[in-house]
C-alpha cells in the first residue's frame, strides 16, 4: 500500500511541474487572425439602422509576463479591420471600420489549454458612402478567449467586442501567434 501512495504522490508532483512550466513563456510575440466580424450601424442624424457582417482580420503583438505559473499578464496592440457593413434601404450604404487597439490581457494557464479576459482601447475610424457617418474616435474594448499553447506556437479563438459611437461590432476570430 505504501508503494502505491508514494506512486500516486510522485506522478502528481511531475502533473503539477508540467503545469508550472506553462506560464513561463515570457517575452515578446506576434500572430494574426482571421474572423467573422458583425457590424450593427445606428445613426440617429440618418434615421438609418441596420446591421451586417464580413470576413474582418487583425494582425496582433504584445508582451507577455508569466508572472505565476498558472497566471500570464501581457500587454497586446493590433491593427484590425472589420470589413464593410452594407445596407440598400432607400439608397446604397457602405460603412468600412479599421481600427488600433491596445489592450491588457489576463489568462489563466491549464497546462498547454489556457482562458484569458482582455480589456483596452480602440482608436478606430470608419469611411462611408454618405458623409455624415464617416466618422473617428477612441472607446473601450472587450474580449475573451481560448488558446493552445505548444512552446513557442500558439493557437487562439476569441470574441471582441468594440463599442464605436453609433456602431457595435462583434468579432469572432481564430488565429495563431508565436513567442520570441
Amino acid at each position: 500500500m505504501k508503494r502505491v501512495t508514494v506512486l500516486v504522490l510522485c506522478l502528481a508532483l511531475l502533473s503539477m511541474a508540467g503545469t508550472a512550466s506553462a506560464g513561463k513563456e515570457t517575452g515578446p510575440y506576434v500572430g494574426g487572425s482571421l474572423g467573422w466580424s458583425a457590424i450593427d450601424v445606428s445613426s440617429d442624424d440618418l434615421d438609418s439602422d441596420y446591421d451586417d457582417d464580413d470576413l474582418g482580420y487583425k494582425i496582433f503583438a504584445g508582451y507577455n509576463f508569466g508572472v505565476i505559473p498558472l497566471l500570464d499578464l501581457a500587454i497586446e496592440g493590433s491593427y484590425v479591420d472589420f470589413g464593410k457593413a452594407s445596407s440598400s434601404q432607400i439608397t446604397e450604404q457602405d460603412v468600412e471600420i479599421t481600427g488600433w487597439d491596445l489592450f491588457g490581457l489576463a489568462a489563466l494557464n491549464l497546462g498547454p489549454v489556457g482562458v484569458f479576459g482582455k480589456v483596452g482601447q480602440i482608436w478606430w475610424d470608419s469611411d462611408s458612402n454618405i458623409s455624415q457617418i464617416d466618422d473617428s474616435d477612441n472607446d473601450m474594448a472587450y474580449g475573451i478567449g481560448l488558446r493552445f499553447q505548444i512552446g513557442s506556437v500558439g493557437i487562439r479563438g476569441e470574441y471582441e467586442y468594440f463599442d464605436l459611437g453609433d456602431t457595435d461590432v462583434g468579432m469572432f476570430s481564430v488565429g495563431a501567434s508565436w513567442t520570441f
